[in-house]
């Protein structure tokens, strides 16, 4: 996945730095949804817009959720929230950090499968 405009992109490492945690703690938010990562030049990779003052963007997780329950899998969703949304006129992960998180989860929901 590295079609997202401008995207910085870190590793587990850089992850397990940045929020003070181990490595398999940062494998757990990501089972867990409260983070979604992708390989990028085949490593597993988190956009550094998904950590938000020193942890994962607390929106992140329910939106994470009514993606996949509208059917979008992990590689479509992360497509989809850093990539504009013509419906939002902005990308969704940008919505999201502007306080639109109703109507991204909205969005998505309309958008299911």
């Amino acid at each position: 996945m590295t079609d997202a405009p401008a995207t910085k992109w870190l590793t587990l490492p850089d992850l397990a730095e940045i929020l003070g945690l181990k490595s398999s703690q940062i494998r757990r938010l990501i089972e867990d949804r409260a983070l979604l990562a992708t390989k990028v030049d085949g490593v597993l990779k988190v956009p550094e817009v998904f950590i938000v003052n020193g942890e994962p963007m607390h929106e992140l997780r329910g939106t994470l959720l009514v993606l996949a329950d509208s059917g979008f899998s992990d590689e479509e969703a992360m497509h989809w929230l850093l990539n504009e949304e013509d419906s939002l006129g902005v990308s969704p992960i940008q919505a999201l950090l502007s306080g639109r998180k109703a109507e991204v989860r909205r969005v998505a929901q309309a958008l299911g499968f």
